[in-house]
């Protein structure tokens, strides 16, 4: 299983398992286990549902024959005035989340096709009533999406030149993926989702556990892994360094950021929407990959957890994310002169405050820099969770998008035997946190292996410490008792400071949301030698 010592004990089965029961508690139930690749009807023709009704005006329930023939259970929605049979309407097409059923879009979907759209939502591979296994993004599931493209205009009325797709976490990946490979689609909004695969569940060489087992978990429950798949999670939850190159390269093929000049050449207008507390996509790498695009594009970020701020959208509530997914094609497909190619591409909601801040890019999103010294030599003990943690998936970081509470820990109280601390001056004026946080140090170790992570906190004139943002960090293959630098970015976020309060940066070696790699015993010193000072970067909002 790679190395010999100690990592977090909910690992591999334990971890997937514990998800499994926590997915039963929350009513998830199993996906039918029908044999896996299923033959459709020919493209161009479309076979009703067991009800052979539509459940609503406009609505059909129909299978399409994605690649290799395999069936994907899917919705389409047309507009009314496609009755008539004389005019052609854009069409959008909405891949589900991962293990969600087909019904997801279906509010959006009606308001989409409201306002003129054929909108057609299917069930990704693998989940629920739809064929094949779970491939993760991979090749197949870039090919279904033009499958489903096809068959949409050779049986509504889409038109072939206004093309779009759109989704929710899987469904915003396998969109992005699909408008690399595909350059019938001219404009997507993809929502929570990732453009670095690794980045995402794999930053700073560590395994985001909780992340990770949720998708495992979730795929078991309501759907059929690949063979594939299921290597890859043992090989990652079981923290085998052997198979870690692999890794990489299974997850760089399903990254749209591999794909980014592709994406380019196609020309498609690209429309990001994260959470700053996404747990299972956060939003770094959101942010570099749309800094790599050249065509039309806009990312937006608001406080929340994963695809938590375009929840109640999917209820058919109003909803500012898809708002915007409609404007974005109202502009794109139709033509509209609604405005929205003359905001600031980058639109931000800080945490703290209402409204929205524009920017032109997102390197103006922070432009000041106040660096917090990290002065003196400090040990900690591995192996022990100080209290300092980033929460608890999905949970944590919601709780903070609707009441404003986040992760917290009281930092005089924090055991300094198991975490360092250094705290900034207290601040006169209110400090607007923009963008990325940056850690430099120096650590010594005691084995050639370990994991730390780092927290900022906004400390009250009580102590109370409201996490800010956090990462992990893991090395490998260092000497023992040989001092190395340490460049770690913190989770990208906007979190207002009140004037009276300080910042904190609290060091440790265990989260519930990482596995960690820190041999029985370890011990890591964080030094900060004259000729290299540690410090954390702080990136401000020009005031």
């Amino acid at each position: 299983m790679g190395y010999p010592h100690k990592v977090l004990r909910s690992t591999g089965a334990g971890a997937v398992s514990a998800t499994l029961v926590a997915g039963a508690a929350l009513g998830l139930a199993p996906a039918a286990h029908a044999a896996p690749t299923v033959q459709a009807p020919a493209i161009g023709t479309a076979t009703s549902t067991a009800t052979g009704t539509a459940s609503a005006p406009g609505i059909r329930f129909v299978d399409i024959a994605g690649d290799g023939g395999t069936v994907l259970k899917a919705n389409v929605v047309t507009p009314a005035a496609a009755a008539d049979g004389t005019r052609r309407f854009p069409v959008i097409v909405l891949p589900t989340s991962w293990a969600t059923p087909q019904v997801e879009y279906l509010a959006q979907a009606q308001k989409l096709a409201d306002s003129g759209y054929v909108v057609v939502t299917y069930n990704s591979r693998g989940f629920w009533q739809s064929g094949g296994y779970v491939e993760v993004a991979g090749p197949q599931d870039i090919a279904d999406a033009s499958r489903v493209i096809d068959w949409a205009l050779a049986n509504t009325p889409a038109d072939p030149a206004k093309v779009g797709m759109a989704g929710v976490s899987y469904g915003a990946g396998i969109s992005l993926l699909a408008a690399a490979h595909d350059p019938r689609i001219k404009a997507v909004a993809a929502l929570s989702g990732w453009g670095d695969l690794i980045d995402s569940i794999y930053s700073g060489r560590t395994q985001h556990l909780q992340a990770a087992a949720m998708l495992g978990g979730t795929a078991y429950l309501t759907g059929r892994p690949s063979p594939e798949l299921q290597r890859v999670l043992k090989d990652f939850l079981g923290s085998n360094l052997a198979k870690e190159q692999e890794l990489i390269a299974w997850g760089k093929k399903r990254s749209p950021a591999s794909y980014v000049d592709r994406i380019n050449d196609n020309g498609a207008a690209i429309m990001l929407a994260n959470a700053w507390g996404d747990t299972i996509f956060p939003p770094n790498q959101y942010a570099s990959f749309y800094e790599k695009l050249t065509g039309p594009k806009r990312l937006e970020l608001r406080p929340g957890d994963h695809a938590t701020a375009e929840a109640t959208g999917l209820l058919g509530l109003p909803n500012d994310v898809w708002t915007d997914t409609t404007r974005w094609f109202d502009h794109y497909l139709k033509g509209t002169d609604n405005g929205i190619d003359r905001e600031q591409p980058v639109q931000i909601k800080s945490r703290s405050t209402d409204g929205y801040e524009g920017y032109p890019d997102w390197k103006a999103v922070g432009p000041t820099r106040k660096k917090i010294a990290l002065a003196g030599t400090t040990t900690v003990h591995a192996n022990v969770d100080s209290g300092a943690n980033g929460g608890i998936l999905m949970l944590s970081n919601a709780l903070d998008q609707f009441v404003q509470v986040p992760p917290v820990a009281s930092v005089p109280l924090l055991p300094r035997r198991y975490a360092t601390v250094w705290q900034s001056e207290k601040y006169g004026t209110p400090q607007q946190i923009r963008g990325t946080a940056q850690l430099h140090t120096t650590v010594t170790s005691t084995k050639e292996s370990g994991t730390l992570v780092a927290y900022l906190y906004d400390v009250g004139p009580l102590g109370l410490g409201k996490l800010v943002s956090n990462a992990p960090y893991t090395f490998h293959g260092q000497t023992p008792g040989k001092p190395f630098a340490v460049d770690l970015e913190l989770f990208s976020t906007a979190y207002d400071v009140p004037a009276g309060h300080r910042l904190a940066l609290v060091v440790d070696t265990v989260d519930p949301l990482y596995i960690e790699h820190n041999p029985t015993g370890a011990q890591l010193t964080f030094s900060s030698p004259a000729a290299d000072p540690s410090y954390v970067s702080v990136p401000l909002r020009e005031q």
